[in-house]
């Protein structure tokens, strides 16, 4: 168990940490964060493999991913948070 949640917080700050160099643009979030955001990013990419490929149906629709779809979702996480979820309260 130790293991999973080790090699989730690792692939979580790698599969982020690209995400965030992909995204164009300033992204004012810290080490903590792009590791949630890569974990987030993973069962996004889980979701929508299992959605594309209908692969581990035993496991169910909400399961991590590998590497790449941790960083495809990633990518959409964060593409998301730019776009609806930063928002400081002023209007532009």
């Amino acid at each position: 168990m130790f293991g999973y949640i080790l090699g989730l917080i690792v692939v979580g700050l790698i599969a982020g940490a690209i995400a965030r160099f992909l995204v164009p643009g300033r992204h004012n979030i810290s080490i903590p964060m792009t590791i949630v955001l890569g974990v987030v990013g993973s069962f996004v990419g889980g979701f929508l493999g299992y959605l594309l490929f209908r692969k581990d149906g035993y496991a169910g629709f909400f399961q991590p991913s590998g590497i790449f779809g941790s960083i495809v979702g990633s990518i959409i996480v964060l593409l998301l948070w730019v776009k609806y979820g930063n928002k400081s309260g002023s209007r532009r």
